[in-house]
């Protein structure tokens, strides 16, 4: 396996792994997200391969990819309140179903953090949905904790 930045040859596979993503979210979460979506189409992807702040790693075996981490590099300067600093947000991580517990992730997650070192940043940073056990165990086990947390009271339809 090699990780490498993706690159407009990619979008087909990475649309594919989009919907794994979507559904994961719907099917957790029916009444925030839609069946059948993705996050990004095949025109914002290509859009988004442009900018230099905004990375995306692609795990590859051969001409299949294995897995993607979507990032963005994001900075505070001069805030009244928060103390100037660099971090790499990860968007987005997705590995193929097929390929999970392979240790696609951890190697992602370790290029992303290595990408970011180099970049100057303090920190990685990431929301992961509170009912998404398997994520939530996968990112504490590469020694992330939670940073603040989110919180919500649904309120019944009258």
């Amino acid at each position: 396996m090699i990780i490498r930045k993706a690159n407009h040859g990619d979008i087909p596979q990475i649309l594919v792994l989009l919907e794994q993503v979507g559904e994961v979210h719907h099917q957790a979460r029916p009444d925030l997200f839609r069946a059948g979506a993705r996050k990004y189409d095949a025109a914002a992807l290509a859009r988004l391969f442009t900018d230099p702040a905004r990375p995306v790693f692609a795990a590859m075996e051969a001409d299949h990819m294995l897995g993607y981490c979507f990032c963005m590099l994001q900075e505070i300067h001069g805030d009244p309140v928060r103390t100037d600093y660099k971090t790499l947000y990860i968007d987005d991580l997705c590995v193929d179903e097929a390929c999970r517990g392979q240790h696609v992730g951890s190697q992602l997650y370790h290029y992303a953090r290595s990408y970011a070192q180099r970049q100057g940043c303090s920190s990685i940073t990431l929301n992961v949905w509170a009912n998404n056990k398997n994520a939530l165990d996968f990112y504490r086990s590469q020694g992330l904790r939670p940073q603040k947390i989110g919180m919500e009271a649904i309120l019944e339809e009258v």
